[in-house]
């Protein structure tokens, strides 16, 4: 059994103390009154869910032992009421002495209180739970930074291959009469309803158009006409102001053939 040397006996009996004495300590007034009713320490850990480390710091008022001081009015609130004495001068008494103790007031919580040695407390739970929130909107807004930059790239990218075929028609390499020259021979007419690949070279061999064309034209050279359109429907045709039909030289949607007068 364990003996409080500050306790007094008197002819062989404990007396059980009911207040807190003027320069007693809280933890030491709570041991005095647990060795009195002779309760094993382990057993009020037990019977209080606190650790036993816990018990023992709160019995030598190591309040730089133990966690924040509202915990500690709390340990002492359930001891108190498991031995059946009055706590609110045991909390009184513990804000008296706790900032000679610590140099911080008692409502103020210990930053390096060793409160894994303690155990778990309802606070920590709750400090876990807003580590990991916080860390789950730092990934989210992470990934919204990947997305949008990703999406500005396609973008980006989507919007240049668009632009590649202006830039092709504004490229396009035509050949045809020098209009400086006389006119003379035939004259061929292409009117073109949009953009088509094409190529054109008359009987001696002179090549009047080639390559891309999205306007009309027309040309001049002698007969027969060697014409190559690789999309018919997009154009109409006309030698010397008659117009002529492509569809019996059109297969597949593409035409090649020899047009004389």
């Amino acid at each position: 059994m364990e003996v409080n040397p500050n306790s007094q006996q008197t002819a062989g009996k404990q007396s059980t103390p009911n207040t807190l004495g003027n320069v007693q300590r809280p933890g030491e007034y709570l041991r005095h009154v647990r060795l009195n009713k002779k309760y094993d320490l382990s057993t009020v850990a037990e019977a209080l869910n606190i650790p036993l480390r816990t018990i023992e710091a709160l019995e030598k008022d190591d309040y730089k032992s133990l966690p924040e001081a509202a915990f500690i009015k709390g340990y002492y609130r359930s001891y108190a009421k498991h031995l059946d004495v009055d706590a609110s001068t045991i909390i009184q008494r513990f804000d008296e002495i706790y900032q000679n103790d610590t140099g911080m007031q008692a409502n103020h919580g210990l930053k390096d209180s060793p409160i894994k040695i303690m155990g778990k407390l309802s606070g920590s739970s709750r400090e876990k739970s807003r580590k990991w929130l916080k860390r789950i909107m730092i990934i989210v807004v992470a990934l919204l930074v990947i997305w949008l930059v990703v999406a500005g790239i396609q973008s980006w990218m989507s919007k240049k291959k668009q632009a590649q075929p202006a830039n092709a028609q504004s490229n396009v390499q035509v050949l045809s009469v020098d209009q400086s020259q006389p006119v003379s021979g035939d004259k061929l007419e292409l009117h073109i309803s949009r953009p088509t690949s094409l190529n054109i070279v008359d009987s001696t061999g002179k090549v009047l158009a080639t390559g891309r064309q999205a306007e009309n034209l027309t040309l001049n050279g002698q007969t027969p006409f060697q014409i190559r359109l690789n999309d018919a429907g997009a154009v109409s045709l006309k030698l010397n102001g008659e117009s002529i039909s492509l569809s019996p030289y059109t297969v597949n949607g593409k035409a090649d053939f020899r047009l004389s007068r």
